[in-house]
């Protein structure tokens, strides 16, 4: 990340004929939220002085504050290279304060940062790389969305197979030119599925890239007629979208994850880390998987994990260990999906490995093979529903408390009430099973 001063700023918005900018910051559910300004409000900006309502955002008014103001992290300027290129348009990532100057609680950049100060406190950083799929739907003439694909591509086909091929490049060279490094994009296993995965970094910026890539990825899309979605599961009959989060922790610049005389090439630090990541996971499922529609990928049969476990040798478990050694040397967790708000995410589970190294908290013998039927009741499974997940998280009060108590028990209700909502629906399904003969 290119660590910008006030003075740069100010240069390159001159030099570069910015006329527009939008402050940016994301709401506890992971949606993206702006306020637009043109570049004469832009030392306001610089110092501080931007006050919004924030009232009518999704759970930050739970926190009795409507009056909040958003301060910009310099680091994040960046030009959208879709904008007209005269008169640009410039972002900046704020971090959300009270009136006081105080960070406000509510924040989840503002969250994640507390939990990396802690493991900084430690002698730690955490580096992470996410590996985010989405789908490429049709549009209906009126500009909707919709889950039609003329296409049958599947995993790392072409064109002409893959009816994505221009739009992904499109979206690679966007994220290229607002600074990001990307190591390889294809086609998924579902007709219309994509991967993009781009570098490993530290935590911080990775969230933010995150919130960045799906705003690059939607826009992109749309400009090219198509609908770009990471709901999890659009369509029953095919794979869903996850987004495999790989995680390392170091000090002093060397990955504490590595033990070269290891036959895994793990630490006993990593392996607390797992272990303080399986106690708390499905916890942490409601964060990493907040919506009704994330749980209708854990089923057998299409890659996704059903069951709390680890392993060095097969790629089916919850947590997988890649067979990289040395320096790369990196834990994959397989349950998250792009729904998940990063910050919170990545701070939940940070603080859930740190529990497990301060603990020592050893995980259960590794899962090496795919858990047949008879195996079942041997293995703890994720939560099956939304529902579910928020009862855990209403049981485990060491992630409710890296959220914040009040946080947390906006999140709960919210959820519930999502969920409440969702089961008071009459799906199609049922009419079409139910109906005729009942």
């Amino acid at each position: 990340m290119h660590k910008f001063t006030r003075e740069e700023i100010l240069e390159i918005v001159k030099e570069e004929d910015v006329q527009f900018l939008r402050l940016q910051f994301t709401d506890v559910f992971g949606t993206m939220k702006n306020m637009a300004v043109t570049v004469s409000q832009l030392e306001k900006v610089l110092d501080n002085q931007c006050r919004f309502d924030a009232s009518p955002v999704q759970g930050f008014s739970g926190l009795y504050e409507p009056d909040l103001y958003l301060h910009p992290d310099w680091n994040t300027f960046a030009i959208f290279p879709w904008r007209p290129q005269q008169g640009k348009v410039a972002r900046l990532i704020c971090d959300v304060y009270r009136p006081d100057g105080t960070p406000y609680p509510g924040d989840p950049r503002r969250i994640l940062k507390r939990i990396l100060n802690e493991a900084a406190n430690m002698g730690y950083e955490m580096k992470v790389g996410p590996e985010c799929e989405f789908f490429l739907f049709h549009m209906d003439e009126d500009g909707m969305p919709t889950t039609l694909t003329h296409e049958q591509g599947g995993y790392f086909d072409v064109g002409p197979l893959d009816f994505g091929e221009n739009a992904r490049r499109d979206m690679v060279l966007t994220l290229e030119e607002m600074g990001f490094v990307i190591e390889s994009s294809y086609h998924e296993s579902a007709p219309a599925q994509h991967e993009i995965d781009f570098q490993y970094d530290e935590a911080l910026t990775t969230a933010d890239n995150i919130m960045t890539f799906k705003m690059v990825v939607k826009t992109i899309a749309k400009r090219h007629g198509l609908h770009a979605t990471f709901m999890p599961k659009p369509k029953a009959e095919t794979a869903g979208s996850g987004m495999h989060i790989n995680l390392s922790l170091h000090k002093n610049e060397k990955n504490v994850f590595r033990n070269d005389e290891d036959k895994n090439g793990l630490s006993q630090e990593a392996y607390y880390f797992i272990g303080g990541l399986m106690k708390h996971i499905r916890a942490i499922t409601c964060i990493t998987n907040p919506t009704v529609n994330s749980y209708k990928r854990f089923v057998p049969g299409y890659e996704a994990p059903v069951y709390i476990g680890w392993s060095a040798k097969s790629k089916s478990p919850l947590l997988r260990v890649p067979p990289v050694r040395g320096e790369h040397a990196r834990l994959e967790l397989r349950s998250p999906d792009s729904t998940a708000n990063p910050y919170l995410a990545l701070a939940v589970l940070l603080a859930a490995g740190l529990d497990g190294i301060q603990n020592r908290i050893a995980p259960r013998e590794s899962m090496d093979q795919i858990v047949s039927e008879a195996d079942r009741e041997k293995y703890q499974a994720l939560p099956e529903n939304l529902g579910e997940a928020v009862r855990e998280l209403e049981k485990d009060a060491f992630i409710r408390g890296v959220l914040g108590e009040e946080l947390a028990q906006d999140m709960i209700a919210v959820q519930k009430k999502e969920y409440h909502a969702y089961c008071m629906q009459v799906t199609d399904w049922e009419l079409a099973n139910y109906l005729h003969r009942l």
